[in-house]
């Protein structure tokens, strides 16, 4: 209704100035009018205009109760929408939005498209090369132990871990389509992250110091929860301060929570970066001195545990190392967006 009145200020203005204006010109004219028949006319035009108003209100009550409720409009709210009505102007607008939803879709369709025309290419990809960085390694071991091989091996384990991001990375968009809720023992994902990564955790010297009850666990996907410790892990170990040093891993049990930390001893976080950490492609000044950083890995795990109902949060200070705590609840997740 209100919007419907600011529309028509315009005629009530022009309607105003006319009865002002005509019983100026009566009087200004030879002859003088009776004043009950200026009266009478200016009644009987409010009453003309009024029968106008209450027309024009009718047939564009569902334009203007519409367009009063622009805010409530929701994504998933799709068109055609309800009529707007059988007057030309809100039957001309209802075409018009039809068509601009109608371009948009084909745009929506058009893109859609394409990304999973991408996704599936980068999934074939990524699995092309890992039979290739398989081979690379099985030879490896025909060859005798010396610094060259070392460092092959080590270049082979960062192109199957880049290749892994980029999988996992891919996935994410289609995440509900690939994840399955079980009961993991904690214990046992950590010992299987950390093995995992035993090479790493060889070459820089760092020891892994497990502290988690036999008898915790949480329920996770046990992939998802598999990539997000390592994740962990390998930036605790390529952070980290020095050699000799340890990384400890715990977990408690804390109001129907699980609650796994994992501390390093490193370099840490500037205050200034720990705000910006999980953002994509976000390295930071220690991500800039170490180039092996895609500021991918913790934005990946912050997604992931959005998805799984779980929580991440960090704790760092520079050259006093850096917390990364996960937080599980005990119930399974309900719904995964």
């Amino acid at each position: 209704m209100k919007l419907f009145w600011k529309d028509q200020i315009p005629l009530l203005v022009c309607y105003l100035v006319q009865m002002l204006l005509i019983p100026l010109l009566y009087w200004l004219s030879a002859e003088h009018r009776p004043l009950r028949i200026i009266a009478y006319g200016v009644l009987l035009s409010s009453i003309i205009l009024a029968i106008y108003l209450v027309i024009r209100f009718i047939q564009f009550r569902k334009l203007y109760a519409r367009l009063n409720n622009i805010g409530s409009i929701s994504p998933e709210m799709e068109l055609p929408l309800e009529p707007l009505g059988s007057a030309p102007l809100p039957a001309s607008i209802q075409e018009l939005l039809c068509a601009y939803d109608r371009s948009y879709q084909d745009k929506l369709n058009l893109h859609v498209t394409r990304m999973d025309r991408h996704i599936t290419f980068i999934n074939r990809w990524v699995h092309q090369m890992k039979t290739p960085l398989s081979v690379m390694q099985l030879t490896l071991r025909d060859i005798d132990q010396s610094a060259a091989a070392d460092s092959i091996q080590e270049e082979i384990e960062r192109l199957r871990k880049g290749l892994e991001m980029i999988l996992y990375t891919s996935r994410l968009d289609q995440f509900e389509e690939d994840f399955r809720i079980e009961h993991i023992p904690l214990l046992q994902a950590v010992k299987g992250a950390v093995t995992e990564n035993r090479r790493l955790f060889i070459r820089r010297s760092i020891q892994p110091d497990i502290r988690i009850g036999e008898e915790i666990a949480v329920y996770s996907d046990a992939k998802w929860l598999q990539f997000m410790l390592n994740q962990i892990l390998i930036n605790a170990i390529n952070y980290s301060a020095g050699k000799g040093q340890a990384i400890s891993i715990t977990a408690e049990v804390s109001d129907k929570q699980v609650i796994l930390d994992i501390q390093d001893q490193g370099i840490g976080i500037s205050k200034e970066d720990l705000k910006r950490v999980f953002q994509p492609y976000f390295t930071g000044e220690r991500g800039r001195q170490y180039q092996e950083s895609t500021g991918m890995g913790l934005y990946l795990v912050r997604e992931i545990c959005s998805r799984l109902e779980h929580k991440v949060k960090i704790e760092s200070e520079q050259g006093r190392g850096t917390l990364v705590r996960f937080i599980f609840q005990h119930n399974p997740a309900r719904s995964v967006c």
